[in-house]
């Protein structure tokens, strides 16, 4: 009887112990999924390889490859009106495949402008986090729109280059956002260096603003 009680004893004590092990990937894979998906809006004449670095840098710090996409616009002369039209329906497929509801933005040169259109016609309530590099952002509006969510403003990070030569850097400053100037980084070299990382990182994770 002892023995059948000490056998028993310790297949619960096995059970316990396996089921802790099992457990922990779960767990583990719930913290690396808890991004908003990130999309990607190439400028005039780019594409979606030009998200190629960016997306090797949010990976190591916890984003996963579901999280990340890279819209390939059709109309690459960055006709805010076509491509915001485009970038609906990309929004719409990728927060119908991630189960979110909203989604962060990183738009480079007409990339940026494209964004601000799509949230000023459609895209209000669907998106959190704007990250503009060397964006014409005046182009569309002076001012960071704040969206259509009552319970949430849309946050911007601005990041703008004194050094790029094919977007005056004054085109860039967005009234209520937070914008950051930087310099000794050409129009294409802004998505390609490491600082501007870090500073796509933080604006990801909620470190934009929105004052008005």
């Amino acid at each position: 009887m002892k023995n059948k009680t000490l056998l028993l004893s310790i297949m619960a004590c096995i059970a316990i112990i396996f089921s802790t092990f099992t457990i922990q990937p779960s767990i583990s894979k719930a913290q690396t999924n808890d991004h908003d998906p990130v999309i990607y809006i190439h400028g005039a004449g780019g594409n979606s390889t030009n998200f190629y670095g960016i997306k090797n840098y949010l990976k190591k710090q916890g984003w996963s490859d579901n999280e990340l996409y890279a819209i390939e616009m059709i109309d690459k002369t960055g006709n805010s009106i076509n491509n915001a039209r485009q970038l609906a329906s990309y929004v719409d497929e990728v927060l119908k495949k991630t189960g979110k509801s909203k989604v962060d933005i990183i738009g480079h040169s007409a990339g940026g402008i494209n964004s601000l259109t799509y949230i000023l016609n459609s895209g209000g309530s669907k998106v959190n986090d704007v990250v503009t590099l060397g964006s014409p952002n005046k182009f569309v509006t002076s001012k960071a729109p704040v969206g259509t969510d009552p319970n949430h403003k849309i946050l911007y990070t601005s990041i703008y280059s004194t050094s790029d030569y094919v977007v005056p850097y004054r085109l860039s400053i967005l009234q209520g956002a937070k914008n950051v100037q930087i310099s000794g980084v050409g129009h294409m070299g802004i998505v390609l260096n490491s600082k501007v990382n870090e500073l796509i990182e933080e604006g990801l994770n909620g470190g934009g603003e929105n004052t008005n």
